[in-house]
């Protein structure tokens, strides 16, 4: 229990870090939306969406590296760095996708989506319950990992598809 609180809230608080990005663009895209200037609503989204990308790779490398070698800052106990070294490859590896996750729905609530965001959390919510019990059972520790980066993963897709299909308020887009 000791190392999954240790990497979940090294997770949580590395990921609220591109949720802070996501605000700054979030404000920007939502002026941009209310002055219908949508060049620099898909400039701002387009560019947030890579500063989230090199965050989230960053964020990566950093965590990677730091709790390899710093966990002893958390803890004492061989064990729970043992068990921290397990967790480490799916800490690292979601911090792209929960900076693109993140990002999005950031540049989804600028353009006022809100409905898409509630709907599709919903749904994404609902698939990964069962998913998780089932994880749980089959693989412990791993399991819960692994499906919170389903989670993770499913947040990103939806955020994609709502810009990339064009629909909603980015409609604008395949025009």
């Amino acid at each position: 229990m000791a190392a999954f609180q240790i990497c979940l809230q090294v997770w949580l608080t590395s990921s609220l870090l591109s949720d802070g990005l996501a605000v700054a663009g979030q404000a920007i895209i939502a002026t941009s939306f209310a002055e219908k200037n949508y060049e620099k609503a898909t400039s701002t989204a387009s560019r947030v969406l890579l500063m989230g990308c090199v965050v989230g790779l960053g964020l990566g490398i950093f965590i990677g590296l730091g709790l390899q070698f710093g966990a002893g800052v958390f803890t004492k106990d061989i064990n729970v760095k043992h068990i921290i070294t397990i967790a480490l490859p799916f800490v690292v590896g979601t911090q792209p996708i929960n900076s693109i996750a993140f990002i999005f729905d950031g540049v989804n609530f600028g353009a006022s989506d809100y409905a898409y965001s509630a709907y599709s959390m919903i749904l994404v919510a609902i698939g990964i319950i069962g998913s998780l019990f089932a994880l749980y059972r089959a693989a412990g520790f791993v399991g819960i990992w692994v499906a919170l980066s389903i989670f993770m993963g499913l947040r990103a897709i939806v955020g994609i598809w709502r810009i990339g299909t064009g629909t909603g308020p980015w409609s604008f887009l395949w025009k």
